[in-house]
């Protein structure tokens, strides 16, 4: 499965550094579903064995849909171990963002087979804090083998998830817009109003004056990082 050739391929070069430095169990993190408006926020904990990674693998924004599920079906047999953990809509619209990813994030980590010696996480703020080590590391995802089969297997299981609500909650594109904003996204929000898997703090309710009466104050004001 070939990407595009200007792609540069992740590699091994951190996971030597640390594993140098005396981690020998390490775990790539990375999320998905931070900027949506509904469904929850997904973060996948995985582990290598260090052998060469299935041909085409990169950050999961890279590939289409049909590659990336067709590499998420490569990476699973792959991966020495993975564990997903989440926050859904109520536990971020309660705690706000940056504790639901740290929530998520140990919950991925707690269902590994085996504690992890160090933590790559994907992005420049570490989210997740003690006990754990972590090296953050901007675009980890991309240039990182265990942050990129994060990265792909997070957006599979998050898109199925969303992708499965969309039976009961037709209209608002969950099956191909997995929650993020989109034209299809806003109208049915418009005419139908949230779904219980929105979230009621964030700022689209502000645009929608039939529904605007239903957002919440997001918590611990000005207390949220900036996840980038």
């Amino acid at each position: 499965m070939a990407v595009s050739p200007s792609i540069t391929p992740p590699s091994y070069e951190l996971e030597h550094e640390l594993s140098a430095a005396g981690a020998s169990l390490i775990a790539g993190v990375d999320e998905v579903g931070r900027g949506a408006w509904a469904g929850p926020v997904v973060v996948c904990a995985a582990v290598t064995d260090g052998s060469e990674p299935p041909e085409g693998l990169t950050d999961s924004k890279k590939l289409t849909p049909t590659r990336r599920v067709a590499m998420g079906d490569l990476l699973r047999p792959w991966v020495r171990d993975h564990a997903f953990g989440e926050a859904g809509p109520a536990e971020i619209d309660e705690h706000g963002m940056t504790e639901a990813l740290r929530r998520a994030a140990g919950r991925a980590l707690a269902g590994l087979s085996a504690r992890p010696d160090a933590v790559i996480l994907d992005g420049k703020h570490d989210y997740l804090g003690r006990p754990w080590r972590v090296r953050t590391q901007v675009q980890a995802d991309l240039s990182c083998v265990t942050v990129a089969a994060a990265s792909v297997l997070a957006k599979v299981h998050r898109d199925a998830y969303m992708a499965g609500l969309d039976p009961e909650f037709p209209g608002y594109g969950f099956d191909t817009g997995a929650g993020y904003p989109s034209p299809v996204h806003r109208a049915a929000l418009a005419q139908h109003g949230p779904t219980p898997h929105h979230r009621m703090t964030w700022s689209y309710l502000d645009d929608l004056p039939k529904w605007r009466h239903l957002r919440r104050p997001r918590p611990h004001p000005g207390g949220q990082l900036p996840l980038i």
